[in-house]
């Protein structure tokens, strides 16, 4: 596949990613912490505030992968 066409790709899955998994996380936290303290809060944010750039850092590799050559 060429380069230009995974970055494509790329930018198109992390424009969809990090809003649905932004929402996800808003979910659980709504959901599982209404009751959790601050600090408890502070630190699932944190967390999944971070969480999210494994996936984006894998797909940000793998576009920028060099092509194969043929």
């Amino acid at each position: 596949m060429r380069r230009r066409t995974r970055k494509l790709i790329g930018t198109v899955t992390l424009m969809l990613f990090v809003p649905f998994y932004a929402l996800v996380a808003m979910s659980v936290a709504s959901a599982r912490l209404a009751d959790a303290s601050v600090l408890g809060q502070t630190v699932f944010f944190v967390i999944a505030g971070l969480i999210w750039l494994v996936p984006a850092g894998a797909i940000i590799w793998w576009m920028e992968r060099p092509e194969s050559p043929r």
